[in-house]
């Protein structure tokens, strides 16, 4: 099917996974040797990806909740998935820095290096209006969506620059730092102003993030993940969840692809994991010389 919103690419889209970007295939072996970092890896999109990345071929992945215990069905699916990927599961509240550098120093210290860190912590809040909502629930938002993400970024940063340069000098691309933003943030939806402002926000962290870093090494992504029936999408309005069609495995599968490099090209943009990525690819050429997908007004 064609896109169909105005803030969209004229691609192909896809609602689950399909050969260019499937791990068992195509992408079979594209994170081998890789440690991946992942938050909010409990269950939805984190939890198939974490699957994905085992299927690819990951040496490691460091899994993080915020409670130890409900990422054990994790655990368990990434050793199906694959028993040769090595994986930990820790309790790790994003909006708390110490809680989160000590996630990623226990991650470097059993496994080496860092080579992928997914962001993908968030959290949505049922709508209200501005003058209706309540002012600690508006900014829980952004302390999960934008100060999770920050300390994400932040503190696995210094890690992802040094395996970027030890890839680079083996000719593999590595450096890898993946947010998870939403077409929401293009948008602007009676009562949401906690959740689009903040992934609104999210998408300019990225373009900033990769100015800062992009000479270091660094490859940083904000991905719509789809609309997808997450505990989290579900609490959209009732009249929206008819559009809640897309497999949580199709944004993870999205996300192997971005971190085997083939997308290296597009780093420090706003991409959709529904979009057809041969079609985007495609693209490249148009999408750089007139810079797309990054945030800023547009004179007639």
């Amino acid at each position: 099917m064609s896109s169909s919103y105005s803030q969209s690419l004229d691609v192909t889209t896809h609602s689950r996974r399909y050969p260019a970007i499937d791990p068992k295939t195509t992408l079979s072996g594209s994170a081998t040797d890789k440690v991946v970092f992942l938050s909010g890896a409990s269950r939805g999109i984190g939890q198939a990806t974490a699957v994905a990345f085992a299927e690819a071929g990951a040496r490691a992945l460091y899994l993080t909740a915020r409670s130890e215990d409900a990422l054990e069905e994790t655990r368990d699916l990434v050793a199906k998935a694959n028993p040769d990927t090595a994986r930990t599961i820790a309790a790790c509240d994003v909006t708390v820095p110490s809680a989160v550098e000590a996630a990623v120093a226990d991650c470097v210290a059993k496994y080496g290096d860092l080579d992928v860190a997914d962001a993908n912590a968030g959290i949505l809040r049922p709508f209200a209006k501005f003058g209706d909502s309540d002012p600690d629930g508006w900014w829980q938002s952004w302390e999960v969506n934008i100060r999770g993400t920050y300390n994400v970024a932040r503190f696995a940063m210094a890690h992802l620059i040094a395996s970027a340069a030890k890839c680079a000098s083996k000719g593999r691309s590595s450096g890898h730092l993946i947010i998870v933003s939403s077409v929401g943030a293009q948008l602007k939806f009676p009562g949401a102003s906690d959740y689009q402002t903040s992934k609104h926000a999210i998408n300019r962290l990225v373009e900033f993030i990769q100015s800062d870093h992009g000479e270091d090494g660094i490859k940083t992504f904000a991905i719509h993940p789809g609309g997808v029936a997450t505990d989290l999408g579900k609490t959209l309005p009732e009249a929206m969840h008819a559009y809640l069609n897309d497999e949580p495995d199709l944004a993870a599968c999205f996300k192997v692809w971005l971190a085997s490099g083939q997308a290296d090209w597009a780093a420090g943009r706003y991409l959709s994991a529904t979009w057809d990525v041969g079609e985007v690819t495609a693209m490249q050429e148009k999408i750089l010389a007139e810079d797309l997908l990054v945030n800023r007004l547009r004179g007639a």
